[in-house]
């Protein structure tokens, strides 16, 4: 186990080097745990975080009893795209944090695109 959480860190640092959020345009980080998934816009250039959601967001409570993973990863996507909205974020800079661009992490930037962010 030891040495996927390294390839992990080893590909965030890559990722961090070239991906950086500013005002006009903040950096949305993507975690993902074996049960849950969050997201947070961040302006780096401040150190802030604009906006964020999860699977334990108030806002999702009882609505993803019935999904699979893919399925809360849209709903997570969704949500954080309508945040963005009422914030007036309408770009951002996608940050998958080390993981592959695959499954969950995808369902999540997909539902967000569709949520009316441009990424």
């Amino acid at each position: 186990m030891g040495s996927i959480l390294q390839g992990r860190e080893r590909r965030k640092l890559r990722i961090r080097k070239s991906v950086n959020g500013n005002t006009e345009r903040p950096r949305m980080s993507v975690f993902r745990s074996s049960k849950h998934i969050y997201a947070q816009v961040v302006d780096d250039t401040t150190g802030k975080t604009l906006a964020h959601a999860s699977s334990l967001s108030k806002e999702l409570k009882g609505k993803l009893d019935e999904l699979d993973k893919v399925g809360t990863a849209k709903a997570v996507g969704k949500l954080i795209g309508e945040i963005c909205k009422t914030k007036k974020i309408a770009k951002i800079v996608f940050d998958r944090n080390g993981y592959i661009y695959h499954g969950r992490i995808k369902a999540l930037a997909d539902a967000a695109r569709e949520a009316g962010l441009q990424f």
